[in-house]
């Protein structure tokens, strides 16, 4: 698990730089476009790719803090065992799903590489996004994965000191 929470800080770095160089773009765009009337061509275009990427680096890292959200209005009432089964479960579910998400963006990756698709002002190749989202889905996949066969880390400190974050 310690392995699978460094690539998660990695994932959420990765994330956060590329936040800021969406804001860093926006601000020197936005300046262009009101101090000398032009602006960064195809900035929404990066925007948008840089948004998509990050949103999947950062992924990982709400998966191991446990940062998803979670109702327990009906389950508050429930044992400690059940309600640890139940997020178990709930991760096991999230495992099922991100696999799933990891299978398909890789496609769609192998399907833009394929056709040379491009963003429509810049040009700039939609596989490269793709490609920025599968590692971090798939990471998301084995920690959730992890959780669900081996519990939480407050779990896992419990009974396999090893296990823990």
């Amino acid at each position: 698990m310690k392995i699978l929470d460094k690539l998660a800080k990695l994932c959420a770095i990765a994330a956060g730089l590329l936040l800021i160089f969406i804001t860093l773009m926006t601000v020197v765009s936005v300046i262009g476009r009101d101090t000398i009337g032009k602006t960064i061509v195809g900035d929404f275009e990066l925007s948008g790719a840089a948004a998509g990427a990050a949103i999947a680096l950062f992924m990982p890292w709400c998966q191991i803090r446990r940062g998803n959200i979670m109702v327990d209005f009906f389950t508050t009432k429930a044992s400690a065992s059940s309600q640890a089964l139940m997020e178990r479960f709930g991760a096991f579910m999230l495992a099922l799903v991100m696999g799933l998400m990891t299978w398909r963006t890789a496609l769609g990756g192998m399907n833009a590489w394929t056709s040379q698709s491009g963003t429509m002002m810049l040009g700039f190749p939609e596989w490269i996004v793709f490609s920025a989202m599968v590692p971090p889905l798939a990471i998301t996949t084995l920690i959730a994965l992890t959780q669900a066969l081996f519990g939480f880390a407050d779990d896992a400190t419990e009974d396999n000191p090893e296990l823990a974050v």
